[in-house]
């Protein structure tokens, strides 16, 4: 569904990606961890059209999207989620739910999306005339997620989503991903500090250093492997 070959990303003379490749297949949920400036969030960046590569190709269902200009990838049916969720603050829940959507013409098709969006973060069905900068952290990572829903994506990118967030709250966020998955067969990329969690959800893992993939694998393999529990997992 995505492959990324040779992927080098620079950022004036600071090179940030040094020559990656990865893949997700259909249907699988795939995790990149790695510590800060590992080169993770410029790999989702890269992919969404916000950052353009020095070199490298990035395939999304084997069309060629390396470069291309971030509205025409969600076009394509690749939506990012991305850090800080950037909800609009000023915005109602429900305004920021139709701003997700607003390549989509399907009217009917909207409204049995934001019925779906409520049925799985019934939070967000309970605050939709809030201001979305009101929300706490968790209800804003919702209101992230679900607005990511609504461009009707065939691929989900989600970085950092448990960041700042209430253990019980994550929880409930990473549950709903997992149905994602199973029900829709939605394929995610997931990028997550936590690692524990992260690759407790996933199908496969990337471990990224100083921007170059050092050790990937399926993500219980990885989970069992020394050097990622006592690089990430706590030992």
């Amino acid at each position: 569904m995505l492959e990324i070959t040779d992927l080098i990303v620079s950022y004036g003379a600071i090179r940030a990606l040094h020559g990656i490749s990865l893949r997700v297949d259909a249907g699988a949920i795939v995790t990149l961890i790695g510590g800060n400036g590992a080169g993770k969030t410029t790999t989702l960046r890269s992919i969404s059209g916000m950052v353009r590569p020095r070199s490298g190709t990035i395939r999304f269902d084997g069309r060629d999207i390396t470069g291309l200009p971030p509205h025409e990838v969600v076009g394509l049916g690749l939506a990012h989620s991305p850090e800080g969720r950037m909800v609009f603050a000023n915005l109602t829940v429900l305004e920021n739910l139709h701003m997700g959507a607003y390549l989509q013409r399907d009217k009917a098709w909207i409204a049995s999306e934001l019925e779906f969006v409520f049925h799985m973060f019934p939070r967000l069905r309970e605050r939709a005339e809030q201001a979305a900068g009101t929300l706490s952290g968790g209800e804003q990572q919702m209101l992230a997620i679900g607005r990511a829903l609504m461009s009707r994506p065939r691929f989900l990118m989600l970085d950092e989503p448990s960041l700042g967030i209430a253990p019980l709250l994550v929880k409930e966020i990473f549950g709903r991903l997992v149905e994602l998955n199973r029900d829709r067969k939605l394929p995610i990329l997931l990028v997550e500090q936590n690692a524990n969690l992260a690759l407790e959800v996933s199908h496969f893992g990337y471990v990224l250093e100083t921007g170059r993939v050092i050790l990937s694998g399926p993500a219980q393999e990885l989970r069992s492997n020394s050097e990622v529990r006592n690089a990430y997992l706590g030992g």
